[in-house]
């Protein structure tokens, strides 16, 4: 659990740092419309939950992982991210940017969290090389 903590307390802080980057360099949140610019946010828990999943594998399952196992330890690190970040969030949205409507902001945490199953699910089907029966 300490790899999961650790882990998503380094995406949740790259996640709530990138809002206010994306702030000082003109970007808003708000809106419909997506700068391109913004799609680079999906590398943040995209090498976040590789380097954390890799690194339980390594030092935690003696480097042999099942595919449910690094999936279940890569929705770990998601969640205690995706908390941090949105407290991050909350944080920019009371403070910073006041104008920005806390609807549009939700959205694109829903789509976040959509974009992190998939994250999760590919990760878990790289790193896993330890097959399990289901039935």
């Amino acid at each position: 659990m300490r790899n999961a903590f650790i882990t998503g307390l380094i995406i949740g802080a790259f996640s709530g740092t990138w809002l206010f980057v994306m702030k000082n360099f003109g970007y808003s949140n708000t809106g419909n419309h997506v700068a391109p610019v913004e799609y680079l946010s999906i590398l943040i828990p995209l090498v976040g939950v590789y380097m954390g999943v890799n690194s339980y594998k390594i030092n935690e399952k003696e480097n042999s992982i099942s595919f449910f196992e690094a999936l279940f330890q890569s929705f770990r690190i998601l969640i205690i991210g995706g908390i941090f970040a949105i407290l991050f969030g909350l944080v920019y949205i009371n403070n910073v940017d006041q104008g920005n409507n806390l609807l549009a902001f939700s959205g694109r945490l829903l789509g976040g969290l959509v974009i992190g199953v998939l994250i999760c699910v590919g990760v878990s089907a790289v790193l896993m090389n330890k097959a399990t029966k289901l039935n």
